[in-house]
């Protein structure tokens, strides 16, 4: 039997992956897959209070799914981890859908932290299930982190290209079978995994050229493809706080780009990040997966044909049964 966890801001992933395990229609795959038991509280000193159903944890499978977003996350998803195996878990299986800090991959003033790295070393601290722990982390900025994990935890890189492909196709209402856009990238350091994208869709793909102005500014200095004329959608691993995608989308338009979307895995969007995106004009809609929680959290937010969030619940589901 497999029991699947989630910590306190991802039970509606949890519920997702679950329903989409059930409509696999398998019913292997319907019979060994629980939601597991979880008792949380608070405490007016900030301090948290967690209890697991015992019964369901020992000689399991377990899932557990939670995001690094924050500290408190963090924490959490180690607590919960530490007390299955703890309790007897057969196996543990962490899916982490958004990893924070994955940008801090490298040091690159010196004294800096690399926390990337030392929350790779927490989470391979965490005490040995009887058949061995896996780490599953969703569309990675930088595949190296993976190898920042320690003591024969085994790790695995989730690709949501299928979700992303999916969404790029059908984002402008129009037949999969239309190709007529151009996929775009907002600077030369994801043009790989653009260039790999568009050629699995057989589209062209433009990538923004930068160039260095100084230590802390860069200007854009051009585009390496033709896009006058032509929808433009603008792919990124993430979105924070959008800065970099309004600059890349301008460029887009100022080359004569038609309408321009913009897809991405992790939502981060923090603030008004999306009204910043939705008061540029440049963007005819903006979509991506629901891997951070952040995108439910929004205090304000542009209409849905604007916005629009994707479930990655699928993905994680057919990587973990």
């Amino acid at each position: 039997m497999t029991y699947v966890y989630a910590t306190s801001r991802y039970g509606y992933l949890k519920d997702a992956v679950l329903a989409s395990l059930f409509q696999m229609q398998m019913p292997t795959i319907h019979t060994n897959f629980r939601s597991g038991e979880l008792t949380r509280e608070g405490f007016p000193d900030g301090e948290s209070y967690h209890k697991i159903n015992t019964s369901e944890v020992e000689n399991s499978d377990i899932v557990i799914i939670g995001g690094t977003v924050d500290d408190r996350q963090t924490l959490e998803l180690f607590d919960i981890a530490c007390s299955v195996v703890e309790h007897g878990a057969k196996s543990l299986t962490l899916v982490i859908p958004f990893f924070g800090y994955s940008t801090m991959e490298r040091e690159v003033k010196q004294g800096e932290i690399v926390k990337a790295k030392t929350r790779a070393i927490l989470l391979s601290a965490i005490p040995r299930a009887v058949f061995g722990n896996k780490i599953m982390i969703v569309d990675l900025h930088q595949d190296g982190v993976l190898h920042y994990f320690e003591g024969g935890v085994r790790t695995v890189h989730i690709y949501g290209k299928p979700l992303i492909m999916d969404i790029c196709k059908t984002v402008r209402g129009e037949s999969i079978r239309d190709r007529n856009f151009v996929l775009g990238s907002t600077d030369a350091g994801r043009a790989k995994w653009i260039e790999s994208l568009a050629n699995d869709m057989g589209v062209d793909c433009a990538i923004i050229i930068k160039r260095r102005k100084s230590g802390t500014e860069t200007e854009i200095a051009g585009i390496n493809a033709d896009v006058k004329g032509k929808d433009v959608i603008i792919y990124d691993d993430m979105i924070r706080t959008g800065g970099s995608l309004i600059k890349a989308a301008g460029a887009y338009k100022a080359a004569g780009a038609e309408d321009i979307y913009a897809v991405a895995t992790h939502g981060v969007l923090p603030g008004d990040s999306i009204l910043k995106l939705y008061d540029s004009k440049l963007f005819k809609k903006v979509v991506t997966t629901d891997t951070h929680p952040g995108v439910f959290d929004m205090p304000i937010r542009p209409s849905k044909p604007f916005l629009e969030i994707r479930s990655i619940a699928t993905v994680i589901a057919k990587n973990i049964f």
